[in-house]
């Protein structure tokens, strides 16, 4: 039962939820991103570059056969083919710079309002009860003069 309570513990602080919540937000921008440029940058990119689907980009080291069948006796197995996708490799690098350049303006305006909270002066202090009563005494004092 003490493992369980620590456990508890340990989730229930604001570093682990805040963690969680950005990792689950994280997931759906990567989604979000990967849609944007599949469905939308690349088409028009691969369009300008004569009709090119960059996911289709690939150098073929060896290609597939399919499988030779001898009635329901398979005869040889199907052999899919070897390539280099350096086509999903652009996407995927695309996705990669506009993710983080999402995340390098959200930085750089938390930022920016930390650096505003941290520029403001802070209040003066209040004065201690010495110098109020030293205060009072000094009017006091200046009254019956």
């Amino acid at each position: 039962m003490k493992l369980l309570k620590e456990f508890k513990a340990f989730i229930m602080k604001g570093n682990v939820l805040d963690l969680a919540v950005a990792v689950i937000i994280a997931t759906a921008f990567k989604a979000i991103v990967t849609s944007f440029v599949k469905d939308v940058l690349m088409p028009p990119i691969g369009m300008l570059l004569g009709g090119v689907d960059f996911a289709d980009l690939k150098l073929l080291l060896k290609e597939g056969s399919e499988a030779v069948m001898n009635g329901d006796q398979v005869v040889t197995p199907a052999v899919s083919e070897v390539a280099i996708s350096y086509g999903l490799w652009i996407n995927t690098m695309i996705d990669f710079v506009i993710i983080a350049f999402a995340i390098f303006i959200i930085i750089k305006a938390y930022n920016k309002t930390q650096k505003k909270e941290e520029e403001a002066p802070a209040p003066p202090p209040a004065p201690s009860t010495e110098e109020v009563l030293l205060t009072e005494i000094r009017d006091i004092l200046k009254e019956k003069k």
